[in-house]
């Protein structure tokens, strides 16, 4: 998403914030329109599953998309989305129109999303973001580092990956692919897991998150990227949605099956992941 945006917003002024309702999950800012409405866009960041807008106001945007949060780009002058600015749609919370001309809309039909403004000095400091992980991505991320968050965890595996105070920005597909293609059993306590399934699991983590990012996300449901395309890591997932379907480790002769863990659906192999 911070990819696809960053044409349409890095570097631009906003002309005109358009805000049409009070809320998403909760109030928005305070004259929200108001402060954000002819600032530029300085930086375009990510921090976990938030996007980060910099702004020139020494502010800084937090955006959540919630569970099926939206942000659409439309009427690019220079013909990077080919898309004429559609019609207003019902679910259209907020708009930025911006001076090259593009129109970043944020839409969301169930109000799961989020966002909030705060200074940019303080960000890191901020309720949302303060308690966070290392990114998967990062040097921060290491065997060493999860070695030590793992000790002690009764938790099973698939729960601890969710844990954003361990790592910020993994969701509930990519844990299903990452412990895939690591051999680990979801069920797993995370306590119980050796030195060598830990120096299995940090690259693959990194390599299922990169090639997503490349791939363009997964589309599912109404999910689509920023240019209003759809994501097609889902055409490479080992695990997540197969319920039934022959896994494809090799050697393996097992099929997916499907369970539910703190109320979100696990795909696993019982037959390679142990």
């Amino acid at each position: 998403m911070r990819r696809g945006l960053l044409p349409a917003m890095d570097g631009q002024a906003i002309t005109r914030c358009q805000v049409n309702r009070p809320d998403l999950r909760w109030p928005f800012p305070k004259r929200m329109a108001e402060r954000l409405t002819g600032q530029s866009v300085l930086a375009l960041r990510r921090r976990s599953k938030y996007l980060l807008l910099d702004l020139s106001s020494g502010e800084t945007l937090i955006i959540h998309l919630g569970m099926s949060g939206r942000i659409l780009i439309s009427g690019d002058p220079l013909g990077q989305f080919h898309h004429e600015h559609p019609a207003p749609e019902k679910h259209d919370h907020v708009v930025f129109n911006m001076a090259n001309g593009a129109r970043v809309t944020f839409n969301d039909a169930r109000r799961f999303g989020a966002m909030d403004l705060t200074e940019t000095d303080a960000l890191e400091a901020h309720w949302l973001l303060r308690d966070l992980g290392p990114e998967p991505l990062s040097n921060a991320f290491n065997e060493a580092y999860l070695a030590g968050r793992l000790s002690g965890r009764r938790t099973p595996m698939k729960s601890a990956l969710l844990d954003q105070k361990i790592i910020a920005g993994l969701g509930n597909i990519y844990v299903c692919e990452a412990l895939h293609r690591a051999g680990i059993s979801p069920r797993r306590k995370a306590a119980n897991l050796s030195a060598a399934g830990i120096a299995r699991l940090v690259p693959v983590v990194r390599d299922v998150i990169s090639e997503a990012i490349e791939a363009g996300g997964s589309t599912l449901r109404d999910y689509k990227q920023a240019d209003g395309e759809l994501g097609y890591f889902q055409h490479n997932f080992l695990a997540y949605d197969r319920e039934g379907h022959p896994c494809h480790t090799d050697t393996c002769t097992g099929k997916i099956a499907r369970i539910v863990q703190s109320g979100r659906s696990t795909f696993y192999c019982p037959g390679c992941q142990r």
